[in-house]
């Protein structure tokens, strides 16, 4: 099961999952970036993920299409070897930034 949590730090939104990233989790996600409509700036937490699908990475892009059409940026941290591999593979990669940890994206982030 997927667990979310949901923070706001310096005017970034930060989404912190953990668990199975997959299509039975996908929806829960989903429903949160359709209640957010006009978000703009996401820092993605995936420390706690230790599995993600293809419905997954979709889920990913789809959140990271939002943010830059609301003139944002969706951006990952803190990935495990395992999701990271899967990143690399799809070329996925190279569409997101992602960031060793949440201070690192931080520091980047809000300069």
């Amino acid at each position: 099961m997927l667990q979310m949590t949901h923070r706001t730090v310096e005017g970034i939104d930060v989404i912190e999952l953990s668990g199975r990233f997959d299509a039975h989790q996908v929806p829960f996600v989903v429903r949160w970036f359709d209640d957010h409509p006009e978000i703009q700036t996401i820092l993605v937490n995936l420390k706690g993920v230790n599995f993600i699908d293809s419905s997954g990475l979709a889920t990913l892009v789809k959140g990271l299409k939002r943010c830059r059409q609301n003139g944002g940026e969706l951006y990952l941290c803190e990935a495990q070897q395992a999701v990271r591999i899967i990143l690399e593979l799809t070329r996925l990669d190279k569409a997101f930034t992602i960031f060793v940890d949440e201070q690192t994206a931080f520091q980047a982030i809000t300069r």
